[in-house]
């Protein structure tokens, strides 16, 4: 199982695999089970957002175990946040914000 980081600017967390675009996150996800994923939503000009990874998995039923919302658009994380919410299954956790740094340090240091 692996944790996946959508960012295109922000540093990667310790025991995190990068995905620095939509299409490598959707990768990412078709190719691997996830335990974590968090995203971001503007992904670099004229790039698909984390809303396309979003709608990926909406359509592809591949629900990571928790997905948080690291992002700095309040827009884009109602909107992501909004689809997961209504589609997302009960052992799915959805979180309306980026991880706390309790579980950062202790993913770090499973690392």
């Amino acid at each position: 199982m692996i944790h996946v980081y959508l960012d295109d600017y922000r540093t990667c967390p310790k025991g995190f695999v990068l995905a620095s675009n939509a299409e490598e996150c959707k990768q990412l996800l078709d190719h691997s089970e996830v335990g974590i994923l968090s995203l971001d939503y503007d992904l670099g000009w004229a790039q698909p957002t984390g809303y396309e990874v979003v709608r990926h998995i909406v359509e592809s039923g591949r629900y990571p175990n928790q997905i948080y919302l690291h992002t700095s658009s309040a827009a884009g994380r109602m909107q992501m946040y909004h689809t997961l919410s209504l589609s997302a299954p009960a052992d799915t956790k959805l979180h309306n914000g980026p991880m706390p740094d309790t579980l950062l340090h202790e993913i770090a240091g499973k690392a």
